[in-house]
């Protein structure tokens, strides 16, 4: 799940552990933990938003920090574009 403009998280009520990456604004992955349920995750000033899946997606998807991540919106992923030669 993508959560945009934001800096920190919390699993406050969910029932499992969730692996959190913090990206910065040119998608680079600053930060990866995994958070255990009922907790609070301290800002990353530099962030701006966060990546959230099952705890160790990560590692099965060698998520690391310095990874660029290119985000698709679901408005333009399908968007075909025609180039004048």
């Amino acid at each position: 799940m993508l959560i945009e403009h934001t800096r920190s998280v919390h699993t406050i009520g969910m029932k499992f552990d969730i692996d959190v990456a913090l990206l910065g604004s040119d998608g680079v992955v600053l930060k990866t933990l995994t958070m255990r349920k009922n907790r609070i995750s301290a800002p990353m000033i530099r962030a701006r938003s966060v990546i959230e899946a099952e705890a160790g997606a990560f590692g099965s998807w060698s998520l690391k920090i310095g990874d660029v991540l290119e985000i698709r919106h679901p408005d333009t992923a399908g968007e075909v574009r025609a180039e004048a030669p």
